[in-house]
């Protein structure tokens, strides 16, 4: 099965003037492809000029099977800050069916079953929590706008950390609903408004076509013993970035286990100003 990384820079090259990837993200990335390529098929980073000049200068272009600059096509109406995650929806823009969609920060340490899987498989469900995912009243519109009025707003949305689509008429219509919405959206919030785009509209497209959502699990198993499969970084970040001691450690496990597994990159890696006391 083909995957897709992906990784617009703007919203953080916009935030942060200089372009960077903090050092617990650049071994999960190194991961998340290598273990990827190893388990489960071919993948493809999808980012933007910005994004392989850092990977082509610390010799990462290895990583993946191909690499584009798909995303310097982003239009000028996608706002950086208030949808950050709009790189993943561009991303899937240029890519046939059947794909996994899998962010940088996730890994999938075995092998898939995807004869098994139907149109659509997420992670996991989210809770539909009004703070996150409010009702359509909250949603700010420019003039011409109309939600589509077969959304069913009950649905849980889908966690697309990491997803399995194999269905092309549902991958158009979520692409043309999530660039509608986004191209329309007046003054909001940077969260709500981006994770409808992402999240909620997935499960809403999938159901007005007719289309199950399957999922490969749900939050309580993976609290449980989902690292066994998978291991999403993304509820960890602000702790690494608090805490060093808990940093170092993740960064030392990511090192260890690319050591154990994949000894060949050690050289190049320990090259990379981010990473390579980790590897001393």
């Amino acid at each position: 099965m083909h995957a897709i990384h992906s990784n617009w820079t703007k919203p953080r090259t916009d935030a942060c003037t200089n372009f960077f990837i903090e050092d617990f993200d650049i071994l999960t990335t190194i991961l998340s492809a290598l273990k990827w390529r190893e388990k489960n098929g071919t993948i493809t980073m999808v980012t933007d000029s910005t994004g392989l000049e850092f990977y082509k200068e610390r010799n990462l272009l290895g990583l993946w099977n191909n690499i584009t600059t798909e995303l310097d096509n982003i239009p000028e109406y996608v706002d950086p800050q208030k949808f950050w995650a709009a790189g993943k929806l561009f991303a899937l823009k240029g890519i046939t069916t059947p794909v996994t969609v899998i962010d940088t920060d996730f890994i999938v340490w075995d092998r898939i079953a995807f004869d098994n899987l139907g149109d659509l498989t997420v992670i996991h469900r989210e809770e539909l929590y009004s703070d996150v995912y409010p009702d359509i009243y909250h949603f700010r519109m420019k003039h011409g706008y109309v939600f589509n009025p077969d959304f069913d707003w009950r649905l849980n949305p889908a966690n697309t950390a990491f997803y399995v689509l194999k269905n092309e008429v549902l991958r158009d219509f979520y692409i043309k609903e999530a660039q509608r919405f986004i191209e329309y959206s007046d003054d909001g919030d940077n969260l709500t408004y981006m994770v409808f785009a992402e999240q909620r509209l997935l499960p809403m497209c999938a159901n007005t076509l007719g289309i199950k959502v399957a999922e490969f699990s749900d939050l309580e198993r993976l609290f449980c013993d989902g690292e066994r499969y998978f291991t999403h970084t993304w509820g960890m970040k602000q702790q690494m970035r608090e805490d060093l001691s808990l940093r170092r450690d993740f960064c030392l496990r990511c090192v260890r286990r690319i050591k154990d597994d994949f000894g060949e990159f050690v050289p190049i890696l320990q090259s990379i100003p981010e990473i390579k006391d980790y590897f001393a």
